[in-house]
């Protein structure tokens, strides 16, 4: 008799084949047979009609601190993920000394806009090394499973102390000391180790993190101290990429270790001109695992009044009178005739960066309504409505914002978005050693909501697209699945196949959707987050065992912490 039985749905099994009809049979959390079974089971799903994939693998989030408080682990578990990887970014909250805790959470907070309070509240500290992290993570009952990688800004503070993160050179037993807690950190089953080194990065106070002026050195040598721990990965974050005397390093570290370098880029002349794509293309040539990672549309940042961002933050009567107001004051104040005139009469304070033409600005800025598309064209935008209505985009941008209670969120994609068209992208994603990744579920909590990431690509990508090609399901599967956990070194999981875990998604993919972002005020100390739900999943199964229901969590919390195997798998 089997525990689960998931009757005639639609499978696409995450190895790339086609789809097919079948039943599954889960035993003890795993797949035990796929056919037609004629026995029963303590609970059957009918799923016929339905899609049957694997659950999603997410690689690139940041729950390191709500992986210890919350079961849940939304909104990622909303979307069908069954298995997050953090410590991206080279942020983290382990190894710690009690008296940098604080120095860690506002650089969590800076780097990844998680809200100090909500760290400060919910983060019960039980641990100072890795290895006691990952213990504490391990002991806390949760839906969905976690993994966990060496974070270099908390290994840099911890050997550093208050040098940590300037352009301070380690001494050489420093680095040695820092190597040390890499290797530390990745035999007690961390995946691997991450680091960061772009201008991008910042704690609250404006410092850049540590790492981003590490020399190519202290990188290597932090690198080598995975050298012989089969499937660590070595994700890096840069300005750099592409320019020779880091891609020198990396292959180094490559060549001597074997092991595979995950790259990632927050800048977007990296996809503008095509950067990212051709470091897959020379990775590939030279036969290299070095993998770039790719989000499955360009990062984008939500302008709205429940953000942390719009077009007026910088105009001082929104900054004098407007920002302190409560939303409900700040719309009704807003919706003031004479408090519209004066904010459009004013220039803003902040003239670099985004900022720095808001006219020109609001030709990238989209509304995003009830079905949020995010492949929009020209007169989809705050400029293209203005246009065609013959006002100002100032003034269509205000209307926008307090119109629907203040509550409507705009898109703006920050990069690789070139002539409304997302063509760049889909050729980054198809390129074989590309990592479907970058949704940062559970991070910048107040301007982005990307969680999501694995319902768009299976919609957009897969079904609703309209200005190009498509892809394939089983190449969508495929990517969100079995490349992303085989990538990081988790075999047991990514496909439905026999002897594997069963983490499966039931989707009914006609109905399957995005919802308008929203902001909610669920985290520790009432802190915000923007999030986005979705429809279509039917049932996510983590473990053989049903997780959610059309949306709803049913109470089973059967996800684990995920340890690094030292076994050598061929590669498939």
């Amino acid at each position: 008799m089997f525990d689960l039985i998931i009757r005639g749905g639609t499978i696409i099994d995450g190895s790339g084949e086609q789809r097919y009809v079948a039943d599954i049979g889960i035993k003890d959390g795993k797949v035990v047979r796929i056919g037609e079974i004629t026995e029963t089971a303590t609970e059957e799903i009918i799923a016929a009609g339905k899609l049957v994939a694997p659950g999603w693998v997410d690689i690139h989030t940041h729950y390191d601190g709500q992986a210890t408080w919350d079961p849940i682990l939304a909104p990622s578990s909303w979307h069908g993920v069954t298995t997050v990887v953090m410590g991206n970014c080279g942020v983290g909250f382990a190894p710690v000394r009690p008296q940098d805790r604080d120095f860690l959470i506002q650089l969590m907070e800076g780097v990844e806009d998680i809200p100090g309070a909500a760290l400060a509240e919910g983060i019960n500290w039980q641990w100072e090394s890795f290895p006691e992290y990952l213990d504490a993570l391990a002991a806390f009952p949760r839906a969905i499973d976690v993994a966990a990688q060496v974070p270099h800004g908390a290994i840099r503070a911890y050997v550093m102390g208050e040098r940590c993160n300037t352009d301070y050179a380690p001494s050489a037993e420093e680095v040695a000391q820092m190597a040390d807690l890499v290797r530390e950190g990745v035999e007690a089953g961390a995946l691997g180790f991450s680091s960061s080194k772009t201008l991008l990065h910042k704690d609250i106070k404006g410092d850049f993190m540590p790492g981003t002026f590490s020399g190519n050195d202290e990188m290597l040598a932090l690198g080598l101290g995975m050298k012989g721990l089969n499937n660590s990965v070595f994700e890096l974050v840069s300005d750099h990429l592409g320019e020779d005397e880091e891609w020198a390093w990396v292959t180094e570290f490559q060549k001597q270790t074997g092991l595979t370098v995950t790259l990632i880029a927050t800048t977007a002349p990296a996809y503008e001109n095509g950067k990212m794509y051709k470091l897959a293309e020379q990775a590939r040539q030279e036969g290299r695992e070095i993998r770039p990672q790719a989000a499955g549309r360009p990062t984008g940042v939500l302008h709205g009044l429940q953000s942390s961002f719009h077009a007026f933050i910088g105009h001082p009567t929104f900054r004098d009178q407007l920002a302190q107001l409560s939303h409900d004051e700040l719309v009704k104040a807003m919706s003031d005739p004479a408090m519209k005139a004066q904010v459009l009469a004013e220039e803003s304070l902040i003239k670099g960066g985004l900022m720095q033409n808001l006219a020109q600005l609001m030709n990238q800025v989209f509304p995003l309504g009830d079905n949020p598309n995010y492949e929009p064209d020209a007169e989809d935008s705050v400029a293209g409505i203005a246009r065609a209505q013959g006002q100002d985009p100032m003034e269509v941008m205000y209307d926008l914002l307090v119109a629907n209670d203040g509550k409507e969120l705009f898109y703006q994609p920050l990069g690789g978005y070139q002539g409304f068209s997302l063509d760049a992208q889909k050729k980054l994603l198809e390129h074989p050693n590309v990592l479907f990744g970058l949704s940062d579920g559970g991070a910048h909590c107040g301007v982005i909501a990307d969680a999501g990431m694995p319902t768009f690509i299976m919609t957009h990508w897969g079904r609703d697209r309209t200005k190009g090609d498509k892809m394939s399901l089983e190449f969508i599967v495929q990517a969100l699945t079995s490349n992303t956990a085989e990538a990081f070194g988790m075999f047991d999981r990514g496909r439905i196949q026999e002897g594997w875990m069963a983490d499966i998604n039931i989707i009914d993919f006609e109905a399957m959707r995005l919802f308008r972002p929203e902001a909610i005020f669920d985290l520790p100390a009432g802190g915000r987050r923007l999030v986005q739900r979705a429809g279509g999943y039917e049932a996510t199964i983590k473990a053989g065992e049903v997780i959610f229901r059309n949306g709803e969590h049913t109470g089973a919390l059967p996800g684990k912490l995920v340890r690094r195997s030292n076994e050598v798998h061929a590669a498939r």
